[in-house]
């Protein structure tokens, strides 16, 4: 089992590989999600308490907002080109703006935990035990 310090490295993975992967930050197990966007209470491989992170509400807004935009362009851009019936926006982008969101959210959630425990972030104004 690895050291609690975020300055041990050793067999931790990457922020990247864990965000897409959700691992955990600091035994890199597939242990970080207890369903589709909730975090695991604690990591079953090595004990990490993951319920002392707080991700926030920033990852929903940031996803939301670079989706949305995305497919709107997307829809735009097809409606304009070859004017498909609307049934056809319908099957493309309800599907398609789902699983972005999905994938997105879990990834960005993912991300901040991992930067959380890699740069030992806290909440403003408490102290070290």
């Amino acid at each position: 089992m690895a050291s609690d310090n975020p300055e041990t490295r050793e067999g931790q993975p990457g922020l990247a590989e864990a965000a897409l992967l959700g691992l955990c930050p600091r035994c890199g197990e597939r242990s970080l999600f207890d369903g589709w966007l909730a975090f695991a209470g604690k990591c079953n491989a090595c004990g990490l308490d993951l319920s002392r992170f707080n991700v926030g509400d920033g990852p929903a807004a940031l996803v939301t907002l670079a989706v949305g935009a995305i497919t709107v362009g997307l829809a735009i851009w097809l409606q304009l080109s070859i004017e498909p019936p609307w049934w056809v926006h319908v099957l493309l982008w309800v599907p398609l703006t789902l699983a972005l969101v999905i994938g997105g959210l879990r990834t960005t959630k993912a991300f901040l935990l991992a930067s959380e425990y890699r740069n030992d972030a806290r909440e403003a104004g408490t102290k070290d035990l």
